[in-house]
């Protein structure tokens, strides 16, 4: 196996990981504390809002790829709480006193905070490919 392929194969892997780190850190600077199955989660979304470019052009202006990843993070979250809170009982979050929420579980203030948190995200995982798996330079069209 080439360095190369073995790169590959961990790619996604790493994705995962600094995905879920920064979101579950994210967390601890918002709330003071997270949840294992947010790990889970941050590193989900992040592998997901990374595929915007591989599934559609350079040319997808910037806001358009942060209203994709808003949109992704907001189902996921749904799903995940759904699960967790609903389901099992977990309370990990609770979103039923903020304004527009759906079931509690995810609501429209923070569907706007995960559209400019997408930022970062997606400058990260445009990056790190760039860096370190040699993929395509990023280059961005804001609208």
């Amino acid at each position: 196996m080439t360095t190369a392929q073995s790169n590959q194969i961990i790619k996604y892997p790493v994705l995962f990981f600094v995905g879920g780190l920064v979101y579950y850190l994210i967390e601890i600077l918002y709330r003071g504390f997270s949840h294992p199955s947010m790990f889970v989660l941050g590193g989900i979304c992040f592998i997901l809002c990374g595929l915007i470019n591989e599934l559609y052009s350079w040319d997808t202006p910037l806001i358009a790829q942060q209203g994709i990843c808003a949109i992704i993070i907001t189902v996921l979250e749904f799903v995940f709480g759904v699960v967790l809170n609903l389901i099992l009982k977990l309370n990990v979050w609770d979103y039923s006193a903020l304004p527009f929420n759906i079931l509690g579980q995810v609501c429209l203030p923070f569907m706007v905070i995960w559209f400019f948190l997408s930022l970062a995200a997606i400058l990260l995982d445009d990056y790190m490919r760039y860096f370190i798996w040699n993929e395509e330079k990023p280059r961005y069209k804001l609208f």
